[in-house]
């Protein structure tokens, strides 16, 4: 009896681990991202021939992107910065394209919306509008600086692991974005 409690740990931790493995498929994507793209294109059945789309999350930690991500849901968060122009150019990538479908999910995985892009724009860092800041952030309340601050210390933090500095005048790809469909 007396080791009753640490079997009853040892059975907790099993089926805590056991039901991780239920949700993640074997290339690491969580079900839930297969199931709301499913019932998407069963509402939608134009969508039919597309293919799965990219799944990922906003931003690099757990707290940031669960917050974007349920802003998204909400039609609150509607464009993301997508990174530096001049990233697409050395990597000779294609900047993102107009009616490209994303899966946004939380930090851990979980789809929580489908987000269609509807603009794409090239701006100089430092004439990104307070609008367009707003609708990165999410919020109405200081967008601007909030959007400065986040994107430069990103930015520097990247740059500087590459020998460069951020400036001010630096080109961004700026994403507009509708969400389509949430849970």
């Amino acid at each position: 009896m007396k080791h009753l409690p640490i079997f009853l740990i040892l059975i907790f931790i099993s089926c805590k681990n056991d039901a991780k493995k239920e949700v993640v498929t074997e290339n690491g994507i969580n079900f839930s991202v297969y199931k709301m793209w499913d019932d998407y294109i069963e509402s939608n059945p134009q969508a039919n021939k597309e293919e799965l789309p990219e799944s990922w999350f906003f931003h690099d930690n757990k707290e940031d992107a669960d917050k974007l991500a349920e802003l998204t849901a909400n039609g609150k968060k509607t464009a993301t910065t997508s990174g530096l122009y001049k990233w697409y150019v050395e990597a000779e990538a294609d900047l993102p394209q107009i009616g490209t479908n994303h899966i946004i999910t939380d930090f851990d995985g979980k789809a929580q919306a489908i987000i269609q892009i509807i603009k794409v724009d090239t701006i100089p860092f430092n004439q990104l509008s307070e609008s367009l800041a707003a609708l990165d952030m999410g919020t109405e309340i200081d967008p601007l600086q909030k959007w400065r601050k986040a994107h430069w210390d990103y930015f520097q933090n990247v740059m500087v692991e590459n020998g460069e500095k951020p400036t001010k005048d630096m080109l961004i790809v700026f994403e507009t974005f509708k969400t389509v469909w949430k849970n």
